[in-house]
């Protein structure tokens, strides 16, 4: 069972409202979802990996919050937000939307890639289920 996925335009519209939006010269979202491919194909190449049909996910909030929190105080950042699903998900699901706005694009894309590795590495447990 799967969470509400949120509506990302309603979040721009939303991050472009507040008051440090005048300081957003870029907005970047990161939307994963949960692919058939192995994670031991992609990123071992193992060729003998079975497909997936699924994933269980869950996470630790308490290492969330303290990730989006040090991600918020990276040069040029000014807006930052982020939904994490949990449960059993499908292929397809969504696992995650990240939002970042900030002031030039090298800020916008180094925090994304900061935060969504955070995330991934320590703040997550994923586990496949294979067809």
């Amino acid at each position: 069972m799967s969470k509400q996925v949120p509506s990302l335009d309603q979040w721009l519209q939303e991050a472009k409202a507040e008051p440090s939006a005048a300081n957003c010269g870029m907005y970047l979202a990161h939307n994963g979802v949960v692919r058939q491919t192995a994670r031991a194909l992609v990123r071992q190449g193992a060729q003998d990996a079975a497909p997936v049909r699924g994933m269980l996910f869950s996470y630790d909030l308490e290492k969330v919050d303290a990730a989006v929190a040090e991600t918020r105080a990276l040069p040029g950042i000014y807006h930052v937000r982020v939904w994490l699903n949990e449960g059993e998900l499908g292929l397809g699901d969504d696992i995650m939307l990240v939002l970042i706005g900030g002031d030039i694009r090298p800020h916008v894309v180094d925090a994304l890639q900061h935060l969504v590795g955070r995330i991934k590495n320590e703040c997550v447990q994923e586990r496949e289920i294979s067809e």
